[in-house]
């Protein structure tokens, strides 16, 4: 049971856990007010601490100096400082400079916060737990749970934070050496158990924290399972013996542990708050852990400060934490998966697999990497044949007979504006606009092979002779307008998600009348008790739709179409074969992965067949439902691994949309990840699709050797000539991104009013005394 909710801001305030986060927040608190009881349970002793080093970032000094003076420059004196990575790639040592790193040991802050405290009058227990969660909310105003990953007092209320806890699948151990590295380093020891990584900082004049990191099923055929923490510290320092330069490491009670994501629903209960990792984790290869929860405590002590209630106070502060929490796990997901499938990468060029591991969370992109570092992004530039003064996104690429003038593709977008199937004026203007505006391929939206495969009333068909002749004219219009842009056309069938409003009547919500019968795979309902349930098709009909798509393709061609991409994705007809989760048949196209690909598989070829030999053909798939039990990762590699096989020239990696109750890890570029892992796992080309929104997004993936292609969907909505402008803000004016000759006057922005330069003088300064 939880306890009071006390009114006014609490005067009794009780901190488990005595690491960097609850001491802080036990500094400012008492700080603030200093007539506050405060009291700080750590159940190890004071100079017991796991790790080693803390690397802090100039925004979170920054705040800690304007918090507490005192602290910052107790810290500033302990700094040591560096600004350079060096990335290892079997041998090859690569430096990339201008980062900015400050760190100081992790037992030497905790001294200077037990000062602190000390000075301010917060009561410190030592070896000592903390009284139970219920107890301390029942005899106290405030209780800060900042008792890390394994929290108790989290656990005692597990069923009002909803916790979710994520084990990953590598394996690390937290060492030291006695001698201080002069960059961050980062270097791969390929064993024939696998590969282990190592990350290695300073934070002394002569000592450096050395992380060593393995998959789980590398770590055990290493034998490291069993290795006591001496044994481990031994083979570690031999496997990194060059990194160290023959030095031992050295342990400090440190286990081999995998590590946690730590995701909680809500952040307070009654009067008990959740603060660092107890809170949120965020994996050490971003170097977040104590940033966030001396961040969290800064601003726990300002929202109660400013909100004189206290749950105000505790729901200003999940407020105003928890978007900038959630970003920074998004970012540390990636980089943790990243180094999950290190192995990989390990075949790039040595230059590419650098730029690829400091961009890899997608924080680091490739414009701010250039302002740190203008050679090191110029030397990756040359290795991967990128002209000078070309940014990677104006760099063709060849499938097939077909050559793209640049990486932007305009995804498909469905218009709901056809009429009878039958693209209209608007869908000349939307496209046409697109392929003025610069991309290197323009894709139309889901063209549907049959009446019954729409989705809405409103979507565009290629199944009549007036269809054809609609898009001829489309696909003429942007070729002779825009020589040189490639046009392509998604072919696909609606399955069980057809018969539906249009998207802004309400998406996904069935026609209120004349409705069409609907087939799928299996015949489930996308939406129960709502949607209607399709007919399962059987093998007449499954030979119909197959039949349908070929006729589609032959239109297509004869349309004047430079790539045909067949949609297996977002749930629809052919990605309800797919999924497990919408697939349930018990006949030859049902139930392994393998039968499940039997069909798409089968209108695949039957297209390629028909599909002319030199132009590309292409597939998009959902590489994950985002739902439990349904396509994961691996399956994705093995879907297109099948198409690829079959002739499919790349792979269009989109995520989702196959069933109702996903729940998407939504973020910027949130799924290029599945991208980048078929591309480096298959070595097929692969487009990539997700919230990239920016030029710069682009340029990281593409020089990184994460995706081939990117499509962009809503940044051409909300700008038609989006790959133009990217040219001219970048000051690039080659063939990659070739102007309409009625538009070249418009290829510099237009200036604006001026903002800058010498302000008027509005006051005399004062005459000089005596």
């Amino acid at each position: 049971m939880a306890g009071p909710v006390t009114a006014g801001r609490p005067a009794r305030i009780a901190v488990v856990g005595g690491g960097p986060g609850g001491l802080y927040a036990a500094v400012l608190l008492a700080r603030l007010d200093p007539r506050r009881e405060i009291t700080v349970w750590e159940r190890n002793a004071s100079d017991r601490t796991f790790g080693f080093g803390v690397v802090l970032s100039d925004e979170t000094l920054g705040g800690i100096e304007h918090a507490d003076p005192a602290v910052h420059t107790a810290m500033c004196r302990e700094f040591v400082r560096w600004d350079d990575i060096d990335i290892v790639h079997r041998g090859r040592v690569l430096t990339s400079g201008g980062h900015g790193f400050a760190a100081l040991g992790r037992r030497r802050l905790l001294e200077i916060l037990h000062q602190r405290c000390r000075e301010l009058g917060v009561r410190l227990h030592f070896r000592t737990a903390a009284p139970s969660a219920v107890s301390l909310a029942r005899t106290h105003d405030l209780v800060i749970a900042a008792d890390g990953v394994h929290s108790a007092t989290r656990q005692a209320h597990a069923d009002a934070f909803r916790p979710r806890l994520t084990t990953h699948r590598c394996r690390y151990i937290w060492l030291a050496a006695d001698f201080a590295l002069d960059a961050f380093r980062f270097e791969t020891a390929e064993t024939e158990h696998g590969v282990l990584q190592l990350h290695g900082y300073p934070y002394s004049p002569d000592s450096s924290t050395v992380i060593v990191e393995a998959r789980e099923e590398v770590w055990r055929r290493a034998g490291l399972d069993r290795c006591t923490e001496r044994e481990s510290t031994e083979v570690c320092a031999k496997l990194f013996a060059d990194a160290l330069g023959g030095r031992p490491l050295r342990g400090n009670g440190s286990p081999w542990t995998a590590f946690r994501t730590v995701v909680n629903e809500r952040w307070s209960h009654g009067n008990t708050v959740l603060l660092g990792d107890a809170a949120h984790t965020a994996h050490f290869s971003i170097g977040s852990g104590t940033k966030l929860a001396v961040e969290d405590a800064l601003a726990l002590a300002a929202c109660l400060q400013e909100h004189p209630e206290l749950p105000d106070a505790l729901a200003a502060y999940e407020a105003e934490r928890r978007p900038v929490v959630e970003s920074t796990q998004r970012a540390a997901r990636a980089s943790l998966e990243w180094f999950e499938n290190l192995e990989l990468y390990l075949g790039q060029p040595p230059r590419q697999f650098a730029f690829n591991l400091l961009t890899r969370s997608r924080r680091v992109t490739h414009d701010n990497l250039r302002l740190r570092d203008t050679g090191f992004v110029s030397a990756v530039e040359r290795e991967a044949a990128v002209p000078a003064g070309t940014p990677p996104m104006f760099t063709p690429f060849r499938l097939r007979g077909l050559t793209l003038r640049n990486r932007v593709v305009v995804s498909p977008m469905d218009m709901y504006s056809a009429q009878d199937g039958t693209p209209g004026d608007f869908h000349l203007v939307h496209l046409g606009g697109r392929a003025v505006g610069g991309a290197g391929l323009v894709m139309t939206e889901m063209v549907c092979v049959s009446p019954e495969g729409r989705i809405t009333p409103g979507c565009a068909g290629l199944y009549e002779d007036a269809h054809e002749a609609a898009w001829r004219r489309i696909v003429d219009f942007a070729h002779a307008q825009s020589p040189g842009v490639a046009v392509g056309v998604q072919l696909g069938h609606s399955g069980r998600k057809g018969s539906t409003r249009l998207m802004w009547e309400g998406i996904d919500d069935p026609l209120p009348d004349g409705n069409w019968p609907l087939v799928a795979a299996s015949p489930l309902p996308y939406r129960p008790g709502v949607s209607q349930i399709p007919t399962a098709l059987d093998t007449a009909g499954l030979a119909a739709v197959r039949d349908q798509f070929v006729r589609s393709a032959e239109r297509a061609a004869r349309a004047g179409f430079d790539l045909l991409e067949l949609h297996c994705a977002h749930g629809y007809l052919l990605s309800g074969f797919l999924s497990p989760l919408t697939n349930r048949r018990t006949d030859a196209y049902g139930g392994s992965l393998q039968a499940r690909l039997r069909y798409p598989l089968e209108v695949f070829d039957a297209v390629r067949a028909v599909w002319p030999r030199e132009s590309p053909m292409t597939v998009r798939i959902s590489a994950t439902d985002w739902a439990e039990g349904g396509t994961t990762a691996e399956d994705a590699v093995a879907i297109a691994s099948a198409f690829a096989a079959h002739g499919a020239d790349a792979v269009d990696v989109s995520t989702g949309q196959v069933v109702a109750h996903e729940r998407p890890d939504f973020g910027r570029s949130y799924q290029a990840p599945f991208a980048d892992r078929i591309r480096n796992e298959l070595g097929v080309p692969v487009i990539a699709v997700g919230a990239i929104s920016s030029w710069d997004d682009v340029n990281s993936l593409i020089l990184a050797g994460r995706a081939d292609l990117c499509a962009l969907a809503r940044p051409h909505l909300y700008d038609p000539h989006w790959t133009l402008h990217a040219a001219a803000e970048q000051e690039y004016t080659g063939p990659g991104a070739p102007w309409p000759l009625p538009y070249q006057a418009g290829s510099r922005k237009p200036p604006t009013g001026r903002t800058d330069g010498p302000k008027p003088r509005l006051a005399l300064a004062e005459p000089p005394a005596g």
